[in-house]
């Protein structure tokens, strides 16, 4: 759809803004920007960090974390909902800023652990270090031009991505 819209747009301009979006980048943005959404990203990160154990205990399976008393499929939905509602949030003001959000709690949990209480805070300081070094590459590597944020994670994040793919079929393939 997105295909289509941008070969049968008229305006140049347009095009490129879309393009610009699409590969996500942190240029022209404002602290009001920041403003408008920190309070829905700070309450999305509070309700996510409220089922950290649930979290921990789901880690034993679902049929465990039920036995403990988890209701797996509820908090499910509510994860879901709110991880959405905070990637819609940050897309609408920085674009489409690719694998940061799959990538770093992937190599964060590799650094310290599984247990949610600790993973979650670190996870979103690390997305929050690893955005404004991306941000602070796009915009030297090829001065006085500048990168698109999202070009420089996808080329971080893809690879580590694959990385975890194979790590996890290595390790499927042994069980």
């Amino acid at each position: 759809m997105i295909t289509f819209i941008l070969v049968n747009n008229p305006d140049p301009d347009a095009v490129r803004e879309v393009l610009f979006w699409l590969s996500g980048g942190l240029d022209s943005r404002l602290w009001l920007h920041v403003r408008i959404i920190i309070g829905p990203v700070l309450a999305g990160v509070f309700i996510i960090y409220a089922f950290a154990r649930a979290l921990n205990l789901m880690l034993l399976g679902e049929e465990s974390a039920q036995s403990l008393g988890v209701r797996v499929h509820r908090i499910r939905l509510i994860l879901l909902a709110t991880a959405s509602i905070i990637t819609g949030v940050a897309v609408s003001v920085s674009g489409i800023i690719a694998f940061v959000g799959l990538v770093v709690p992937h190599m964060m949990r590799l650094i310290v652990g599984s247990d949610h209480r600790v993973l979650i805070p670190v996870s979103a300081l690390g997305g929050a270090i690893s955005l404004i070094l991306a941000d602070t590459i796009a915009r030297v590597i090829i001065s006085p031009a500048e990168l698109r944020v999202g070009v420089i994670t996808s080329f971080v994040g893809a690879p580590f991505f694959i990385f975890l793919l194979v790590n996890n079929r290595r390790r499927a393939d042994l069980l």
